[in-house]
């Protein structure tokens, strides 16, 4: 992976972020990450997804920094967060790496709340013992393999685009017509506003920013992640989409059956960004989750 390929630059692109006021550089595990820290109470970190950045909690995070201290972070090489190392960006990777960023920040997650992908790296964290959250609250995870065909070819295919370096580029130039991201958006079953649409749209013209995520994908092991899903003895909740086309909605359901006790909590009509979609809602069930656990006094209403 060649760490010097376009990445978006704080310096240059921060300073209309959302939330960019509670935003830092803080070093660890050799990455220079791209931090948000904001509100006091019970530490909550948020993991957002592949090709995503701390934009897609931008509603979410100020409305739970009423009752939590709230970290955001960037994933490596995503968004503001430098390009790491390959052995950085698989699951197991990624999440040693997040537990060298909360001892950095001396920080221990009483809940992590993880949107797609970072709900897998939440669950992986946990089931390492490198965070020990009272819950774990997935929001349309991915944490089972794609079924058929689309399962087995998924990390190869990626994985082989990897090795093309003109592959980001080319993403990156088509991304300069905002209408493209848009129908990419469109096809989750979401809908968001133009201006949630316009950080995708930024951080898509990044061809640092596609690398990591083409990367990312490549070495993402579900399968291994399925195997071992038995094992998690952290409460997971799944707020689920009913309209997502990414992770489709019947797959909490074969989590549920994989771990007894889980939790399906679901949002009608919304697709697999509900939680850019109606940010109150979101925040109204995570808090009724936390109440549940004495973390807070009980939500806020939806």
């Amino acid at each position: 992976m060649n760490a010097m390929v376009d990445m978006p630059q704080w310096q240059r692109e921060g300073g209309d972020w959302p939330n960019g006021h509670t935003s830092r550089v803080v070093r660890a595990a050799g990455i220079a990450w791209h931090v948000q820290d904001m509100g006091s109470g019970p530490v909550m970190l948020l993991l957002h997804g592949t090709g995503a950045s701390t934009h897609s909690w931008r509603d979410v995070a100020p409305l739970l920094a009423k009752h939590f201290n709230v970290i955001g972070v960037d994933l490596p090489g995503h968004g503001f967060t430098a390009m790491p190392g390959r052995e950085l960006v698989s699951i197991y990777g990624m999440g040693r790496a997040i537990r060298a960023l909360l001892k950095a920040l001396d920080k221990s997650p009483a809940l992590v709340a993880g949107h797609s992908a970072g709900a897998a790296i939440a669950v992986r964290m946990s089931l390492d013992g490198w965070i020990a959250p009272r819950a774990i609250i997935g929001l349309n995870a991915a944490l089972l393999p794609l079924p058929g065909l689309a399962g087995q070819l998924f990390s190869p295919l990626a994985r082989m685009l990897t090795r093309i370096p003109i592959v980001p580029k080319l993403f990156a130039r088509r991304a300069f017509d905002r209408a493209t991201i848009k129908s990419m958006i469109d096809n989750t079953g979401s809908t968001l506003d133009a201006e949630g649409i316009g950080y995708y749209h930024r951080l898509a013209q990044r061809p640092g920013h596609v690398a990591a995520a083409l990367a990312m994908m490549a070495e993402w092991d579900l399968p291994r992640l399925r195997r071992e899903l038995p094992k998690l003895r952290t409460p997971l909740f799944l707020i689920v989409g009913g309209g997502d086309r990414t992770i489709p909605p019947s797959e909490a359901k074969r989590v549920q059956a994989i771990i007894p006790g889980t939790e399906v909590i679901a949002l009608r009509g919304l697709g697999h960004l509900a939680h850019e979609e109606v940010p109150q809602r979101t925040v109204h069930e995570i808090e009724r989750i936390a109440a549940r656990f004495g973390l807070i006094a009980g939500g806020t209403g939806a």
